[in-house]
């Protein structure tokens, strides 16, 4: 089963309408590729973000979960969905403007892999074209595994997460939801997410194969370092 099938229903409530991400998104196309007409999401989830893109934009997404994508129909169907791997897809097309975000690069779990990811992005990008992605760092997983867990109340239900970094640089996110019935009982769903951190000098040294960087920044808008909660890159495809 892929990550993430046992919670699709769960997580738009867990994670609610990411608008701020969009707005960024949205920015930087405006910036840096205006013309562009054509996006494809890696790892687009329940479609949050491709139908918050509006209409402007052929869609296309691709995922590894089958419940992911159903959910995803319903809130955008105008945009093609693709039930695939980000590290060896084949769509026979090409777009302007890529985008990976939610760290779903981090769930990607062999940097080699990563490489293979940035390839494939740039076989599916015209010249020129902009890759948009996030990650987070290695000091967020730290700290994220020295934290207590997480309880969180939504729709009725309650999540429970604890993330181990113990075997760093592979993180292990055990996930829970309890999910409330109607006689007042509770029905628990539970899954291992795992993520990988990876230096962020890696990082931008796998892109230099085929991108050039134009902007990256983490929450605060400077530039990000392995100790940033998150880094964000845009990258522009070079000429072949």
């Amino acid at each position: 089963m892929a990550q993430y099938d046992s919670f699709a229903r769960f997580y738009d409530g867990v994670n609610g309408e990411p608008a701020d991400r969009i707005s960024q998104i949205l920015a930087y196309i405006d910036e840096y590729r205006p013309s562009a007409h054509s996006v494809l999401e890696l790892g687009c989830g329940t479609g949050a973000i491709l139908a918050g893109l509006g209409s402007g934009f052929s869609l296309t997404g691709i995922d590894l979960s089958r419940a992911m994508l159903e959910v995803a129909r319903r809130r955008c169907p105008s945009a093609r969905l693709v039930e695939g791997d980000i590290t060896s897809f084949d769509l026979g097309e090409s777009f302007d403007v890529a985008i990976c975000v939610y760290d779903t690069l981090n769930h990607v779990t062999d940097f080699a892999l990563w490489r293979a990811v940035f390839a494939n992005v740039a076989a599916h990008l015209v010249e020129g074209g902009l890759f948009i992605f996030d990650l987070n760092t290695l000091g967020r997983l730290r700290d994220l595994g020295d934290m207590a867990p997480w309880v969180y109340d939504f729709d009725g239900h309650t999540l429970i997460m604890d993330v181990d970094f113990a075997d760093e640089p592979l993180s292990r996110w055990n996930i829970r939801v309890f999910e409330h019935q109607r006689d007042e009982n509770f029905v628990q769903h539970a899954e291992t997410i795992l993520e990988l951190g990876v230096a962020l000098d890696e990082v931008r040294d796998a892109l230099s194969a085929d991108f050039t960087l134009v902007a990256q920044s983490d929450t605060l808008g400077a530039t990000p370092t392995d100790h940033s909660v998150r880094a964000l890159f845009v990258a522009r495809r070079v000429a072949r």
